[in-house]
């Protein structure tokens, strides 16, 4: 693998730890997942951000090594502090969904990689925190609907959705039914079912 990403580096000139994840995700495409974790796994030791989000996936999903969800956090963290949006986003996921009730220092964290992915264009991110700031213990509907809003500009049919129920509800908004149906025929018009539904009423 050394060999074949010197030869890759020879050829185009790059850095050997963008070799090996490039040899890494060819492998991973062609269905070799073992030698594409430990291509990632490789330049993920030489402290390329991509490949340490990489061999998170592979430790998230059993992809090449068995499946270790504190193994996945911790290159996510790496990634994710090198200021990679998606491992931003999952590890911000992994804190909010296997932190202990109390832990006040992890759940901003937490939201401070959300924010950080959200604002990157990272549209999962911006979806997870327009529901996050709607339905904390203390909403900021407000927030919450920035966020929906960027998400649905991305594409997102059910963030577009939770739009039509903030204006319809007057959540963060001035109540506008209006407004609220354009939101529900554009999120329906893409397959949503809770939209469709909420037409219907």
């Amino acid at each position: 693998l050394e060999e074949a990403a010197f030869q890759l580096q020879q050829i185009f000139r790059i850095d050997i730890s963008i070799a090996l994840n490039i040899l890494g995700i060819e492998s991973m495409r062609a269905g070799h997942y073992r030698v594409a974790y430990t291509c990632f796994k490789l330049a993920a030791d030489r402290g390329y951000n991509k490949a340490q989000f990489n061999v998170g996936l592979c430790y998230e999903l059993g992809r090449g090594t068995e499946k270790d969800l504190e193994k996945a956090a911790f290159y996510y963290y790496h990634a994710a502090s090198s200021c990679h949006p998606m491992a931003q986003y999952r590890y911000a996921r992994y804190l909010l969904c296997h932190r202990p009730e109390n832990e006040w220092d992890r759940h901003q964290k937490a939201v401070t990689f959300l924010e950080q992915a959200a604002m990157a264009g990272i549209t999962e991110a911006q979806a997870y925190l327009g529901v996050f700031y709607m339905r904390g213990l203390q909403p900021k509907e407000k927030r919450g609907l920035k966020y929906l809003l960027l998400a649905a500009k991305n594409g997102d049919a059910q963030s577009r959705y939770h739009v039509g129920v903030c204006y319809e509800k007057g959540l963060g908004v001035q109540q506008n039914l209006a407004e609220a149906m354009k939101h529900y025929r554009q999120s329906a018009a893409v397959g949503n079912r809770n939209a469709r539904e909420r037409l219907r009423v």
